[in-house]
């Protein structure tokens, strides 16, 4: 089944206007501006403003782009979009960057595969992610690193249940699947949040298994399904793509019955995506704002932080993660999803105890 979305001809022809906020500014200095209207909040967080922004004029292969501020960016249709602030997700504030951790219960992701695919180690290692300072922990059972294959029903359930039962009266936990049983079974279990790479895609009941819940879901943008998706990915322009792909995710999700509040969205990155497509993405993530919900997006030791830094082994891979993780997060990135807790917490930490001394408590 080819879940998510492949190029849209319908949506490639249809004149649309794009608003990509530039000119940033952060920590004491934005919410200085901001507050005497110099500046306007990135995503509702207090701490990034943008004085300027790009708007980009696509009609059809026509593509135009200018920069605008002042009275002109003030009246723009699209800019109370990108100032909101973002609803709570699983009762978490996102007026900061959230550190979501990884847990994978299984043999053969690409970074971690088999470490915890027993449910006692994956239990352990979440409840040190939570020590670490995760916000929110995502439990999957299924790899979707680029030529995996679909793991049957009965086997995820039986990785990830047990450890979803442990963690989740304890801490905030995510479910990473694409399966509407699991994702009732979870939230049943204490999930407080449905993670699916397929934004509801792969399984037909997904979405109105999501509508009756009063979970929270994040719809990922990919291109092909895992086994496929990195063949031979092709975009229009690869940016404004993945903005329409998940325009048009956010709309089906509230056909079904899903209210916005409720949605967050992920670019997708490494998911049908050349390497460069990934770095035009983390490029202008700020484009995604204009979406008006809450963004995750996760590279964590991804196979393009190893091309740009040299580094095959994906374990090792820390270093340039962590540096994705911060433009992403000056980028307004909502929740970062990371495999190294401790360390992007820490660097996250210095980073804004630069940009605001006073919010540091030393």
């Amino acid at each position: 089944m080819d879940w998510n979305r492949k190029r849209n001809p319908e949506i490639a022809t249809l004149s649309k206007t794009y608003l990509r906020p530039v000119g940033l500014v952060f920590g004491q200095d934005a919410r200085e501006m901001i507050m005497r209207g110099l500046a306007f909040s990135l995503g509702g967080l207090p701490h990034i403003g943008f004085q300027s922004a790009e708007v980009i004029s696509r009609d059809g292969a026509s593509i135009s782009r200018r920069i605008i501020s002042g009275d002109a960016l003030k009246v723009h249709g699209l800019l109370q979009a990108i100032i909101a602030r973002r609803p709570d997700v699983a009762g978490l504030s996102l007026d900061q960057t959230r550190i979501m951790g990884i847990v994978n219960v299984t043999p053969d992701s690409f970074s971690d595969g088999g470490k915890f695919d027993a449910a006692d180690a994956a239990i352990a290692h979440g409840r040190l992610l939570a020590q670490q300072g995760a916000d929110i922990l995502d439990i999957g059972g299924e790899s979707t690193r680029p030529g995996s294959d679909d793991v049957q029903l009965g086997e995820e359930r039986q990785r990830i249940m047990p450890v979803i039962a442990a963690l989740a009266n304890e801490h905030i936990v995510s479910v990473d699947t694409r399966k509407s049983s699991l994702m009732a079974e979870a939230a049943k279990c204490g999930a407080k949040i449905i993670n699916d790479v397929s934004a509801l895609q792969f399984d037909s009941a997904s979405a109105g298994v999501v509508a009756r819940s009063d979970v929270p879901v994040i719809l990922m943008h990919a291109q092909g399904n895992p086994r496929t998706m990195q063949l031979a990915p092709k975009y229009d322009d690869v940016a404004l793509d993945v903005y329409d792909g998940l325009a048009a995710l956010i709309a089906k999700a509230e056909a079904a019955g899903i209210e916005r509040a409720r949605i967050c969205v992920d670019p997708g990155i490494g998911f049908g995506k050349s390497f460069r497509h990934n770095l035009d993405v983390m490029r202008q993530l700020t484009l995604y704002h204009g979406l008006g919900v809450a963004m995750l997006v996760g590279l964590s030791r991804k196979g393009f932080v190893g091309a740009v830094t040299g580094e095959k082994t994906a374990g090792k891979r820390m270093a340039g993660s962590i540096g994705g993780a911060l433009q992403a997060a000056m980028m307004g990135a909502h929740l970062l999803r990371v495999h190294d807790v401790l360390e992007t917490v820490q660097s996250l930490a210095m980073f804004n105890a630069g940009l605001n001394p006073e919010s540091a408590d030393v």
